[in-house]
């Protein structure tokens, strides 16, 4: 699976670009924040601030790759302040890279196994840490309580919860859990990476689905023509009988 490689490269290129050194830590179960194991609601009044706020920058995005030069361990990565150093309403972006063995089974199977990798997010509830997802618009909005502050709530426990949920999947080897804060990172450059990963997810979908397709009139061409290996994919898993080369 090595559609999204040029888009985990890309990221990790931007994100070089951070004005603060990033920290990371390696993944250590015991040091997970606590899960509620349901969605909890913070109130505006309990709130300390919230991340991605409306009018603030704000992403959220899954890659998955087969190459362990790009991913290879479990790890927590921060770039910009952490939960306790914020102040106020701020910019925020989580972003997942994820290591999966060779996915065995046909081509829906394929789809599938990589939609309930995708699905994990849904299933992690950190005490005091309100998560609102918008697919749609690909954006991620939390809300911290005071509690959870005052109780020492960082990236780093938070960012455990997650890699243990992801590697409940046995497709998943490894998982990087990136979390970004940094004012100065180009926030809109990691929206359009999240409109691009959902474009590849999709187009992966239209394909699996065997529709076949004349690459003159399909909504998909540009992905496939950006996305190398994506057009291979296509002609290999369509009816090749009626699908027209461009």
């Amino acid at each position: 699976m090595e559609l999204y490689n040029p888009l985990i490269k890309s990221t990790l290129e931007q994100l070089s670009n951070s004005k603060s050194k990033p920290k990371s830590w390696g993944y250590d179960i015991s040091k997970s924040w606590a899960d509620v194991g349901s969605s909890e609601l913070v109130l505006q009044s309990e709130a300390a601030y919230e991340l991605g706020a409306l009018g603030l920058g704000s992403s959220n995005y899954n890659c998955v790759t087969t190459s362990a030069d790009l991913v290879n361990k479990d790890q927590v990565i921060l770039y910009g302040p952490d939960l306790k150093e914020i102040k106020k309403d701020t910019a925020f972006a989580r972003i997942v890279l994820l290591r999966v063995g060779d996915i065995e089974g046909d081509d829906d199977e394929v789809y599938r196994a990589l939609k309930d990798i995708e699905f994990s997010k849904y299933h992690v509830y950190p005490e005091g840490y309100m998560v609102r997802m918008s697919p749609e618009s690909h954006r991620e909005q939390i809300r911290v309580s005071k509690r959870a502050i005052k109780k020492g709530i960082n990236f780093s426990a938070v960012g455990q919860r997650y890699i243990t949920e992801y590697k409940k999947d046995r497709n998943v080897i490894n998982a990087t859990v990136i979390f970004v804060t940094d004012p100065a990172i180009d926030y809109k450059e990691l929206h359009e990476n999240a409109k691009k990963a959902d474009a590849i997810t999709s187009t992966l979908c239209h394909i699996m689905e065997g529709l076949p397709t004349d690459c003159n009139v399909c909504q998909l061409k540009d992905i496939c023509d950006e996305v190398e290996g994506m057009k291979e994919l296509h002609f290999g898993v369509g009816d090749k009988g009626t699908n027209e080369h461009h």
